[in-house]
């Protein structure tokens, strides 16, 4: 693995004891759209704790579905009115509502109700006593950055994750080209090309054999899917590199496709170029006090596990 120029970023995360400095009256509820099970006794216990301390609720609309309050709210509106979102479903539920909510600034508390939780660390059974804390002024809160991937003069897309250029509908490698801060770095023939921030480092950019990032590393990493020389490696930059890359050689550019967070898949058009750069509002995302990020990843990846017999 390469590791280009890289210089630390100060501590993003900080611990606030302070009620009077955690202004949350209006608390959004945003709910994984297709979850079962758990979801609708979570959102009830979740409505109870703000009932009790007579907060307002502004629902998404599947949670005003499942609890019967309305129509409710779209998220990109929610953004506009709340102080706090509380996310309950999966990291995926979460990616999709850091990209809806990042040029507010509005902080996200996610619950999980799904398969991993790297970003969403509230157990539901917790969801009484952990809420309560955090709107007491008990949490810690980090700020991690995004990627902003615009193609020619189209709008930019956001991704939390990842941008992904990988090839589409063909059985054979893609080829392309990639610059860093406007200097040539390689030719490529691979399956793909994944620009991951420190986030996404535990999503496809671990699958694909790249470096797992601290979320307060100041830094992208380039991961190639499946390339046809070996010594194409992860390479990792600093996170203000500006990033692009085009379709060259033989590759015809109906058969790439660039998606972000596995959500949005967009296309390109020969002589365009896919540019990526960090986006410059951050996501605030917070957690419980005793919130260790290596202590996560030692529960999700099974790390010092023992065989079973």
């Amino acid at each position: 693995m390469l590791v280009c120029g890289l210089t630390p970023e100060p501590a993003k995360q900080q611990k606030i004891v302070n009620s009077a400095a955690t202004p949350f009256r209006r608390i959004a509820v945003i709910a994984k759209p297709d979850a079962a099970g758990h979801l609708k006794s979570t959102l009830h216990k979740l409505r109870e704790v703000l009932d009790r301390r007579g907060l307002s609720m502004l629902p998404d609309p599947r949670t005003a579905s499942l609890l019967d309050q309305g129509q409710g709210i779209p998220i990109e509106d929610l953004a506009c009115s709340c102080d706090l979102a509380v996310v309950v479903g999966g990291d995926g539920t979460l990616l999709s509502a850091a990209r809806q909510m990042a040029d507010r600034s509005v902080p996200l508390l996610g619950v999980n109700l799904g398969r991993l939780g790297f970003l969403v660390d509230v157990n539901p059974s917790d969801i009484g006593e952990t809420l309560s804390a955090v709107l007491d002024g008990h949490y810690h809160e980090e700020q991690r950055f995004l990627l902003s991937a615009q193609i020619g003069k189209q709008p930019p897309t956001l991704a939390f994750n990842d941008v992904v250029l990988h090839k589409w509908n063909i059985a054979r490698m893609i080829e392309f080209e990639t610059w860093i801060g406007g200097r040539f770095i390689y030719t490529q023939r691979s399956d793909g090309l994944i620009v991951s921030t420190p986030t996404g480092s535990t999503a496809y950019a671990l699958s694909g054999g790249g470096p797992l990032l601290t979320p307060g590393l100041d830094a992208i990493a380039l991961v190639p899917i499946c390339p046809h020389t070996l010594s194409n490696r992860p390479i990792v930059v600093r996170a203000d590199s500006e990033i692009e890359i085009s379709v060259c050689g033989h590759t015809d550019p109906k058969d790439v496709r660039i998606t972000c967070d596995g959500a949005t898949s967009l296309t390109i058009d020969d002589g365009d170029k896919l540019n990526i750069c960090r986006h410059p509002t951050r996501v605030r995302l917070l957690h419980p006090v005793g919130h260790d990020h290596f202590e996560v990843l030692r529960a999700k990846l099974g790390w010092g596990e023992l065989p079973k017999n």
